[in-house]
């Protein structure tokens, strides 16, 4: 049984989503505050997704997510009366993997959260299958899920894991956004979506961080994204 946790400090929101999603086969554990979301994140590690409020007392649910993903690429599915593409986006960079705006519907949310696990869970699948991939000083470990760069440990989370495994077990393809967005999560590609771009930009990011002198992912305008080999 996957457990979820429930981070919303309205009680009757909190009971109503746990309610339902136990009389779906999940378990469920409320947090009213975000200081014990990314307690209990942090202890309980057969957590399998976490529902985050952004206005959380104590410690807001940005911050949660900032502090979380430090330790954990649990999936996360923002919750947010705030529907603008800005705050969408933002939440999206830090590593959220999907954003549902207030007021929202139990059928919806139930919808995302079985997405989200579906996807996860075919991350995790696709780990069993090889060992190590490598370009240039960046080595994935798809058994263990682990990505160094330069002998240091880089923090992904699953579909920036994924997307840098189906760039590197293909090393000479050229991508384009919809190849990697239906590849990876699973879904129809909507041309205006910004999602393959930020978190190719994230992946970007994280490497310039632990090895600034090497480049490794190129762009080429207008058709996508292939490694630099």
């Amino acid at each position: 049984m996957k457990k979820i946790l429930t981070a919303e400090d309205d009680r009757e929101i909190n009971r109503l989503i746990c309610e339902y999603l136990s009389s779906q086969g999940y378990e469920t554990i409320p947090a009213m505050n975000g200081l014990d979301a990314v307690r209990m994140v942090r202890e309980q590690e057969d957590i399998s997704l976490l529902i985050l409020d952004i206005m959380l007392p104590y410690q807001s649910g940005d911050m949660v997510l900032q502090k979380i993903r430090e330790f954990s690429d649990i999936p996360v599915i923002i919750v947010s009366a705030k529907s603008e593409t800005r705050s969408k986006i933002d939440l999206i960079r830090m590593g959220a993997d999907d954003y549902l705006a207030k007021p929202f519907d139990l059928d919806e949310l139930l919808v995302r959260v079985e997405a989200v696990l579906r996807r996860y869970d075919s991350v995790g699948s696709r780990k069993q299958e090889a060992e190590l991939l490598t370009c240039k000083n960046l080595t994935l470990d798809i058994t263990a899920g682990t990505a160094t760069v330069c002998g240091s440990v880089m923090s992904l989370t699953s579909k920036e894991f994924a997307i840098l495994e189906l760039m590197l077990k293909s090393p000479r393809k050229l991508w384009s956004k919809a190849n990697l967005f239906e590849s990876v999560w699973g879904e129809s590609y909507i041309s205006d979506d910004k999602t393959v771009k930020v978190h190719m930009s994230n992946i970007r990011q994280k490497l310039k961080k632990l090895d600034p002198g090497t480049e490794y992912i190129e762009t080429v305008w207008g058709m996508g994204y292939r490694l630099v080999t």
